[in-house]
């Protein structure tokens, strides 16, 4: 009895090992799609044959990076933050900007410099193909790495044949800000910068409960609210009192300057990632702050493959076209859920030539011409974006930096 219930059990066993097996490769890459997390991948690709030579084929990943090797660079790749600077003080331009922005955009350019070396060393296969751990490596060809912390995203994704969508987090935000301050940009790009998006606040708080009012006041109060009916009395052409004070005004060309080459350094070092997958169509760079988001589309993917990238000099970043840059502003903006945000900064910039090609000037107002201005970022901040919109605009033009 005993050695037929052996039987029975060992022939269970056997059938739904088959049934298993039978399942096509399509449902199995269909699952490993749905999956994506490169680490989990990589797992999945150690459990059998079948499995590792099917992993290479999924087409949608995604690659967190978990932490920054602290490898050193070769003595030629240098300092992309060392390098920035005399770069930066080369493309001081002639802005043409209204009052003192543009004094401020011109001083600026000649001094900032942001470190970027970490994310060189996240992403350039150069300095983070060595691994902490040593392991003996397989005589087949290497399955996607399980441990991606010590391996970097070129190195990973080279044994991905069939990549579409590729999603890469990392886990911080280039630019160091201060505890409070709201600091989010959005930039897509192709060969070059096609358009960037910066919103920045002084402050992030929550609205304090508000005594219940009469009736008839809360029309006025409600009104009092919006940041069009908040702005201050200015002249014509000059900017609002309290964008000076603080030194306000100038951290906001600081922060859009950083966000440019912080955007600019991410879109350089993808290069080597771009160039080894043909079929990619699809590109987000992400960190985990929810700082800065790159992306690409499958046209301008394409156009980096036909029109390599120029560098700035010999940092590590895309060079900055001639941009012309859209700012509004307003002392206060409330987003849903009572979040208040404190000096309330809105930034659309796209390079001169297309911003005068399509008639992007000052007057290029309508839901058309903001669309992409306005879908920038998610909720809340999405309806933060559409309220300063509605906010005067003041115009600022730079040259290629």
């Amino acid at each position: 009895m005993e050695g037929g219930h052996e039987e029975e059990g060992s022939a269970c066993g056997a059938e739904a090992a088959d049934q298993f097996d039978r399942l096509p490769d399509a449902v199995l890459l269909d699952v490993f799609n749905r999956i994506g997390d490169v680490k989990a991948l990589g797992r999945c690709a150690l459990v059998s044959r079948r499995f590792h030579a099917l992993v290479p084929l999924v087409d949608s990943v995604f690659v967190r990076v978990d932490c920054v090797i602290p490898d050193d660079l070769p003595p030629h790749a240098g300092s992309p933050q060392q390098q920035e600077a005399p770069a930066a003080a080369a493309a001081v331009p002639p802005a043409r900007g209204r009052g003192s922005l543009a004094h401020i955009a011109r001083f600026l350019l000649g001094v900032i410099a942001r470190p970027i070396q970490a994310l060189g060393q996240i992403l350039s296969p150069v300095a983070a193909t060595v691994s902490r751990r040593s392991a003996p490596q397989p005589a087949s060809p290497p399955a996607p790495a399980a441990d991606v912390s010590h391996h970097s995203p070129s190195e990973v994704l080279r044994s991905f044949k069939e990549l579409r969508r590729l999603h890469i987090e990392l886990p911080t935000g280039e630019l160091g800000i201060d505890d409070g301050v709201l600091l989010k940009w959005k930039a897509d790009f192709g060969s070059t910068l096609g358009s960037c998006v910066i919103l920045g606040a002084s402050s992030v708080s929550s609205k304090p409960p508000s005594p219940p009012n009469p009736p008839e006041t809360d029309a006025a109060d409600n009104s009092a609210a919006s940041p069009e009916s908040t702005r201050e009395p200015e002249e014509s052409g000059s900017l609002p009192e309290s964008l000076y004070t603080n030194g306000w005004l100038k951290l906001r060309v600081v922060w859009t300057i950083s966000s440019l080459i912080a955007a600019s350094a991410r879109h350089y070092l993808l290069q080597p990632i771009i160039s080894d997958h043909a079929t990619l169509e699809s590109l987000n760079l992400t960190d985990s702050d929810g700082q800065g988001v790159l992306t690409m589309d499958k046209r301008q993917l394409q156009e980096l493959r036909v029109r390599p990238v120029s560098p700035s000099g010999s940092s590590h970043r895309t060079l900055m076209p001639a941009l012309r840059m859209r700012l509004y502003y307003a002392p206060h903006v409330e987003l849903p859920g009572g979040t208040l945000l404190k000096g309330a900064t809105l930034v659309a910039i796209r390079p001169s030539e297309d911003a005068s090609r399509e008639g992007g000037g000052a007057g290029a107002a309508g839901s058309a011409g903001t669309c992409w201005i306005s879908n920038a970022f998610e909720e809340p901040y999405r309806t933060a974006a559409k309220a300063l919109l509605k906010t005067r605009e003041y115009c600022l033009e730079m040259n290629s930096f």
